[in-house]
């Protein structure tokens, strides 16, 4: 597929509860946030800033995609900007959106971000043309929120709450948030009366109310018990503008199998995905379109050469932490 040039910002497609088969643009290329959350599967932040820079540029980006489109690549379900870090701390991230939306305008374009950077109006106004977009909110407890976010210096959760609020006034794309619980760490009924009446402010299209399944940053956070999962789910979606639709069992897809050219191609295709997210052999087989065989092939060279190595007993896999990569 990539003919011996990987793509550097473009990864997947992967499956997802949430999106189907997304295909994956990084706008940072590397681990910056403005949150180093304990639970985030990409790892700890390497560089914590709320600084807008075009860190990854915008005609690259668009330039891979045309690539990825003219090689005939599966055909996503959706377009998300997302990666290794917050893709609104790109400066460029209008620009990105709408080459998108010009180069896939049928397939619905979808932007994950923590919220913290929605209090910039620019930010909001950028955001208007997605048509899909899954900010984040943990907690609202200024303390809870500090300690699960770990969040850059300035940043304030009343303040981001606002603005989430206000983008909701503005936009007419479909919101969907998203609220990931950790065991005594934001799952209190305190914590709960907090996010019900947050959403029925926000007024979101869905809900997704969350807990790790993947590693992590911090490999001993807990995740949150199934009963409290059960409660906040059914709280918050009566809430917010739907009920969540319960998701499928693995994220997985059904397509048909993508000829790779080579070996090659897979495994670095293999490897571009899983240095942003951790995913089990079954997904990814599923969402690029690759038969089990050639997926364990892959993964099978990749594990000998040390640049992936599994995690959450064996299930996934992951980017060698040892490594660095």
């Amino acid at each position: 597929m990539n003919n011996g040039n990987p793509f550097k910002y473009l990864f997947g497609p992967v499956s997802s509860a949430r999106l189907g088969r997304s295909l994956g643009l990084d706008l940072l290329g590397a681990k910056i946030c403005s949150l180093d959350c304990l639970y985030c599967e990409a790892g700890p932040t390497r560089q914590l800033t709320t600084a807008r820079k075009p860190y990854a540029p915008v005609a690259r980006l668009l330039a891979e995609l045309r690539a990825y489109k003219e090689n005939g690549g599966p055909e996503p379900e959706h377009i998300t900007l997302g990666g290794l870090g917050e893709p609104c701390l790109n400066s460029d991230q209008g620009a990105i959106i709408h080459g998108v939306k010009e180069i896939y305008p049928d397939i619905p374009l979808a932007v994950l971000t923590n919220s913290t950077l929605l209090t910039d109006p620019k930010i909001r106004r950028e955001l208007m043309a997605a048509d899909v977009v899954l900010p984040s909110m943990d907690a609202l407890n200024p303390g809870e929120f500090k300690n699960i976010a770990r969040p850059c210096s300035g940043l304030d959760v009343k303040a981001i709450a606002d603005s989430l609020i206000k983008f909701r006034k503005e936009y007419d794309g479909i919101l969907r948030l998203e609220v990931l619980l950790l065991k005594g760490i934001n799952d209190s009924e305190a914590a709960l009366d907090l996010m019900r009446a947050f959403v029925a402010e926000l007024q979101p299209d869905l809900v997704d109310v969350t807990t790790i399944t993947r590693p992590g940053a911090l490999p001993l956070v807990a995740p949150a018990a199934r009963e409290r999962l059960a409660l906040w789910r059914s709280a918050l979606s009566a809430a917010s503008v739907a009920a969540k639709p319960e998701p499928t069992a693995d994220g997985l897809i059904k397509g048909r199998d993508h000829i790779y050219k080579q070996p090659s191609d897979l495994s670095e295709t293999i490897f571009q995905s899983l240095r942003r997210r951790p995913q089990t052999k079954n997904q990814l087989a599923s969402s690029l379109e690759a038969s089990l065989a050639q997926v364990e092939a892959a993964l099978s060279s990749l594990l000998r050469t040390g640049k992936i190595e599994p995690a959450a007993g064996r299930l996934f896999f992951q980017v060698s932490r040892r490594r660095g990569l």
